[in-house]
């Protein structure tokens, strides 16, 4: 087995690795689009030129990035894949500088075996202003979550658009005006 830095042919075997899992809830879904959007932050484990699993890690910042979609597929599973692909993305997550990983996981056992400990979701307020508020499972969330090296003491939160028009009620007669210029 080895791991390697997913290129686009890959995306649809991610997506059937992702798909097989999101059935039952284990992994959020994603679409094929979404995944070919975003293929350059996959890793894929290979067995003999056959991927097996996949994880992607994605970056807010510095500060703050999170390794999520990680799968193997449930034949594979028990033989030092699903680490191998932690490992593969916390190399990648050095080499980016990043300070601190976080994950969002219904399988908390095998990650604390990968140094990651539990945290306070309040404590990742990138991740849940990006990501979260779209989650269908937003207001009954089970997942918990994990980080790996020291909590961001930072945000990085979009900017509210200046540019958007705003749309005002227009009245007929304000101060015997007729609503015309």
């Amino acid at each position: 087995m080895r791991t390697r830095k997913a290129i686009l042919p890959d995306a649809e075997q991610i997506y059937e690795l992702i798909s097989a899992y999101s059935g039952d809830g284990t992994l959020l879904p994603r679409t094929l689009a979404e995944i070919c959007e975003n293929v350059r932050d996959f890793v894929v484990l290979e067995d003999d030129s056959r991927i097996i699993g996949c994880g992607a890690l994605h970056l807010y910042g510095t500060h703050l990035a999170e390794i999520r979609s990680i799968t193997v597929a449930p034949w594979a599973q028990g033989k030092g894949g699903g680490g191998r692909l932690v490992k593969a993305l916390l190399a990648e997550s050095r080499r980016h500088r990043v300070d601190c990983i976080c994950l969002f996981t219904r399988k908390p056992e095998f990650f604390a075996r990968q140094g990651f400990s539990v945290a306070q979701r309040e404590d990742l307020p990138d991740k849940i202003y990006k990501d979260c508020h779209a989650c269908p499972r937003y207001h009954c969330c089970d997942e918990v979550a994990m980080v790996r090296g020291d909590l961001p003491k930072f945000a990085i939160l979009p900017e509210p658009a200046n540019w958007l028009v705003k749309l005002q009620p227009w009245a007929s007669n304000i101060g015997g005006q007729t609503g015309s210029s």
